[in-house]
């Protein structure tokens, strides 16, 4: 028997949905208007794919960002959750406050090496230090793109400009300066590393606290050719990831399928589960010390290390060390947030 061709008025097949039911399409966001084949639109990629597969209410996120390329990047996904969008430099301040009205809600957070490394640098350190939870990506090009390709502060020593001109300045190396600081969570990754990135995005929203993702994502209109430390083909050839990055949501049987001492598994705070398989020997992302001489070493080297870095699940987040009733702030009702005057009576007559 010869099968009838489909009917075209037919209806297709539905797409597939998450464990909300949710499909892939309402985690994305407005067209990217940024250069084709601009690392920070794979970078979106993935988010939407990290987000979509954990099955996270769009509802429930509030995305934030500065000023720079990087930091328009917020439209292109979540079209569905808040935006907040800062002056250059000033999203730690903004979503600090987020957290503070609304710490229900999780946040992402994208921002630029410019937008952090130079005139956000000290927003930076201290949203790390007060371990503020939020998922902070820096994309990463080593160039301020918007203003024509000046060398930004995270650009490498001997990094060549489009027109040849070399950098002489030491680089912030955000990911060290990260751990210095105390964050509990700090990776990098690349934007051509589909895989690993969409792994540690995972993990850092099952992060209770602050988690640093250094993603360096070449900008192919200002720096991707010859002498770049942050084109494509440099990257490619320079990364040297640390281990093969494995995750399990809370909400997904764990199994064990490996050779015990080839794995090193890590319980996050939410009952998610992060299997690192070492590929360098010895390398323990929980040793804070060993983080940082990898780290230094990899640098003398010219190595471009990638995967998770340094992780502590022990650390208090920022809403609990402020103690912030289990209730939003900004969901409380007025009589709640002013109390009548008979009650201001009474303290201030106690403080007589």
């Amino acid at each position: 028997m010869v099968q009838a061709p489909p009917n075209a008025n037919s209806p297709s097949r539905e797409p597939a949905k998450n464990r909300v039911g949710l499909t892939m399409a309402d985690y994305k966001g407005a067209p990217s208007t940024l250069c084709d084949g601009c690392g920070h639109d794979a970078i979106t990629s993935q988010i939407i794919k990290a987000y979509f597969e954990l099955g996270i209410q769009p509802h429930m996120v509030a995305k934030l960002s500065g000023i720079g390329c990087s930091s328009k990047t917020p439209a292109y996904f979540l079209s569905r959750s808040h935006g907040f969008n800062a002056v250059h430099g000033r999203m730690p301040s903004i979503a600090t406050g987020v957290n503070m009205a609304n710490h229900k809600l999780s946040m992402i957070g994208v921002s630029g090496d410019g937008d952090t490394a130079s005139i956000g640098l000290g927003q930076f350190c201290h949203l790390v230090r007060r371990n503020v939870p939020i998922i902070y990506i820096v994309e990463n090009n080593g160039v301020y793109g918007l203003t024509k390709g000046q060398f930004s502060a995270t650009a490498d020593i001997g990094s060549k400009q489009k027109k040849g001109d070399v950098n002489e300045l030491h680089p912030i190396d955000l990911c060290s300066l990260a751990i210095e600081l105390g964050c509990g969570f700090v990776g990098r990754s690349f934007a051509g590393d589909p895989k690993q990135l969409v792994a540690l995005l995972k993990a850092a929203a099952s992060h209770n606290g602050t988690a640093v993702l250094d993603v360096i994502s070449p900008c192919v209109t200002f720096n991707n050719h010859e002498g770049s430390t942050k084109s494509y083909k440099y990257a490619k050839e320079m990364e040297t990831p640390i281990h093969e990055l494995g995750y399990i949501p809370f909400f997904e049987q764990i199994s064990v399928d490996y050779e015990p001492g080839t794995i090193q598994e890590v319980e996050m705070h939410d009952g998610s589960h992060l299997r690192l398989k070492k590929l360098e020997h010895g390398y323990d992302p929980t040793d804070r010390m060993a983080a940082i001489n990898t780290m230094s070493k990899a640098a003398q080297d010219h190595m471009f290390l990638t995967g998770l870095l340094y992780i502590n699940e022990a650390k208090k987040d920022f809403p609990s060390l402020m103690n912030i009733i289990d209730e939003p702030l900004a969901l409380l009702q007025q009589d709640r947030l002013r109390p009548p005057k008979e009650a201001l009576d009474k303290i201030m007559a106690e403080l007589m």
